[in-house]
């Protein structure tokens, strides 16, 4: 049925104005705003009026610019961090005299210092978004911004289940910086844009990169600017879903607030699948779907972990009568009255505090069925898989945003009477995290250019076992990096600890270590199509290297195994040789040549940072990566 057409009978809490003000643009309004391959340049770009009505009843007008994923923003003001940056601090104390300390990081261009992020996206074909991706660059790595993450995270979400006058709302609270970051992300069209353009144009990639570059500035928003992207090609399977929702959610209009979908311009979707008894195993639902003559669901049950519950719809797993069943479900509903989504609490997590993550219960809520009864799994699948490809790309982030870290650092600290960067072993740290960063960003890109060309069989394998060694990558790089700063570094003032809470989490998120090794496996038992796309990836590297060919002949040897018990070691080595292939094919040989003899040893995989061989080019590599 028609979810336009669809209402909830009843008294529900009826529908009000968002108290919080419409957030003032981060951009500029004479900036491109978003990330396509085929993005005009601002000279010759074209305009049209896009204008629509925000939850207030306000209008909003923004100017659609020729391309399949341009568009300028309304014309207004940045958002302004509460505590302003200090310029020109005093050095001369008094008692003494602050001396080697390096310079904030911040107003660098992020472009000029990721050759590995610039090759890879004119390789997987979004060349023409490289102009844009480096405008993009500059709202990430400036001073507004990255204290735009620093008050998003330190001011958590707070939750209002009622009103002052005692009536249910079920609403998130969130920091005046959060909306700066999102306004950030949907108008660069980070949330939707490769949806709105032709197949096979670069646009997944344009917009893995933009996603891969806002990473390193915050992740906390990347969530549900993830869930809405991965929202489309599931909502899809309906027609009529699809139709309704589909303009809102890839609007370049960022609108918080609740309100009927059907009066917002700009949506955002989220996806509520674990539950307390369950976990990855979502098979194990207890949430029931009791159908409707309408053609409608009520559904009755509860959500263990839903991030972003300000989202305006969620897709959801609950049992109905043929099985387990996936739903849509409005946080409003057409008529205007609130949904029976009832947010319980929010968790107290370890990092990603920017971000709100609610324990709900649906008390009889309305839903829409998506897909066919007894098939919510294989439904939603196709959502999971976008934002796992994702979580390797926020990995893939959060690795150069520490590297950037660590090596901005040492470029400016002197110890013992010699710059760190000067210092072979410090040198050698750096470029072992330097070759982590440009083998997670090679492998992360191209899975977005396999997304572009449809290469299903590839990233059917390939996608899990990404996810396994990036994700798991990233606290170990972190914790380095870290570790380069010294005591500096565990200060919280110099954003590694946030970084450090946060690594962990693409890990478990979209399936933790052994849920994506059990995937790898699966894969490899009941799919050879998938085996051969990785093998054809792999051995076009045959021959350029004899340490990462002994590692290809011994992965066919674990691909024939199949073992349970082996599972982990089979999804690392699967992707590091897809990694290794990579750079041989096409980074610099001082780059392929460290990395194959570092991460393919003869007596076991790689250590820790710091260990490359003697004959590793180090002052290049770390060169090749410092911000500038």
């Amino acid at each position: 049925m028609d979810p336009a057409e669809s209402t909830r009978p009843g008294g529900a809490a009826q529908d009000r104005d968002d108290e919080r003000a419409t957030v003032p643009s981060p951009r500029p309004p004479d900036t491109p705003a978003s990330v396509p391959a085929t993005a005009p340049t601002p000279d010759t770009a074209s305009a049209a009026d896009e204008t629509g009505k925000n939850e207030t009843g306000d209008n909003e007008t923004g100017e659609a610019i020729s391309g399949p994923a341009v568009v300028r923003p309304r014309p207004a003001g940045p958002a302004r961090p509460a505590t302003p940056v200090p310029a020109h601090p005093a050095t001369d104390l008094g008692t003494h005299e602050v001396t080697n300390q390096p310079p904030p990081l911040a107003g660098f261009d992020p472009l000029a210092c990721d050759p590995a992020l610039v090759g890879a996206v004119e390789r997987e074909g979004a060349a023409g978004a490289l102009p844009t991706l480096r405008l993009l660059g500059e709202k990430v790595a400036s001073a507004e911004f990255r204290e735009h993450a620093r008050l998003a995270n330190e001011n958590s979400p707070v939750l209002r289940t009622h009103d002052r006058y005692g009536r249910r709302i079920d609403e998130v609270e969130f920091h005046p910086s959060w909306h700066a970051l999102m306004e950030l992300s949907v108008g660069w069209g980070l949330h939707a844009a490769p949806w709105q353009a032709p197949p096979g144009t670069g646009a997944h990639v344009a917009r893995a990169a933009g996603f891969y570059l806002v990473s390193q500035l915050e992740q906390g928003h990347c969530c549900p600017i993830s869930m809405t992207y991965a929202s489309v090609p599931a909502l899809r399977h309906d027609a009529a879903l699809s139709a309704s929702f589909e303009p809102g959610l890839t609007a370049r209009i960022y609108q918080p607030g609740l309100a009927r979908p059907g009066s917002k311009t700009g949506l955002l979707a989220g996806m509520s699948m674990t539950e307390k008894q369950g976990g990855s195993d979502v098979r194990t639902g207890t949430t029931v779907a009791a159908p409707s003559v309408d053609g409608t669901y009520r559904l009755t049950g509860h959500k263990w972990f839903t991030s972003a519950p300000m989202n305006d719809l969620f897709l959801t797993l609950a049992q109905a009568p043929g099985g387990l069943t996936c739903f849509v479900l409005p946080r409003v509903l057409p008529d205007g009255s609130r949904n029976a989504i009832r947010l319980q609490r929010l968790k107290d997590k370890l990092g990603n505090r920017s971000n709100a993550s609610a324990e709900l219960e649906y008390d009889d809520a309305l839903g829409w069925r998506l897909g066919e009864e007894g098939r919510g799994v294989a439904t939603i699948i196709e959502m999971v898989s976008m934002t796992r490809l994702d979580c390797v790309l926020g990995s893939a982030g959060t690795i150069r945003a520490a590297l950037s870290e660590a090596a901005h650092h040492v470029a400016h600290r002197t110890a013992f009477g010699e710059r760190l960067a000067a210092q072979p072993l410090m040198q050698s740290v750096i470029a072992d995290l330097a070759l982590e960063s440009e083998a997670a960003t090679a492998l992360a890109l191209r899975l977005a250019g396999a997304v572009d060309r449809g290469e299903t069989e590839l990233l059917r394998l390939a996608l899990p076992a990404s996810k396994y060694l990036v994700c798991k990558r990233a606290p170990t790089v972190v914790a380095e990096a870290l570790e380069c700063l010294g005591g500096n570094g565990y200060v919280e003032e110099s954003g590694l600890p946030r970084l450090y809470r946060e690594a962990p989490l693409n890990s478990i998120w979209e399936g933790s270590g052994n849920v994506t090794a059990l995937d790898v496996l699966r894969a490899v038992t009941r799919e050879p199509d998938s085996v051969q796309a990785v093998l054809a990836e792999i051995d076009a590297a045959t021959g350029l290297d004899p340490w990462f060919d002994r590692a290809a002949k011994e992965l066919r040897t674990e691909l024939k195994a199949r073992e349970q018990r082996t599972a982990r070691r089979l999804a690392e080595l699967v992707a590091l040789c897809l990694q290794g292939s990579l750079l041989l094919r096409h980074a610099p040989e001082e780059v392929a040549t460290a990395f194959v003899a570092s991460r393919f040893l003869p007596d076991g995989p790689w250590r820790t940072a710091g260990t490359l061989p003697a004959s590793a080019h180090t002052e290049a590599l770390l060169e090749r990566v410092s911000p500038r």
